[in-house]
């Protein structure tokens, strides 16, 4: 994964990317930093926009980043670690954390 380009959902109000974040236990707790959601190919990115925010797809971009520069966006966001979307229509998501890679090279 390290030699491939990803994609990545940003909004362009205030350039945070679009991220899952499991639900809390405790919902005094602060929010998880959450996974960032990452794309294979611009156009499953653009197609989960379609799909799960059709009305809002003008206030979103699609970014793409080297896979080598992913372990260092990670840690200047501080996620809690990935998810690879591997059906942007459903979606079906896998998530990894840093310490369990699952094959993602990070």
């Amino acid at each position: 994964m390290l030699s491939a380009t990803l994609y990545l959902i940003r909004s362009k109000a205030d350039g945070q990317y679009l991220v899952a974040r499991p639900r809390a236990a405790n919902p005094d707790a602060p929010p998880d930093p959450g996974f960032l959601l990452l794309f294979k190919e611009h156009a499953d990115a653009l197609s989960y926009l379609n799909t799960h925010a059709s009305g809002l797809m003008d206030r979103f971009g699609v970014e793409s980043i080297p896979g080598s520069q992913l372990k260092t966006l990670m840690g200047r966001w501080g996620f809690t670690g990935i998810g690879m979307v591997q059906d942007p229509l459903v979606p079906e998501v896998e998530f990894a954390r840093p310490d369990h890679s699952l094959g993602f090279g990070f």
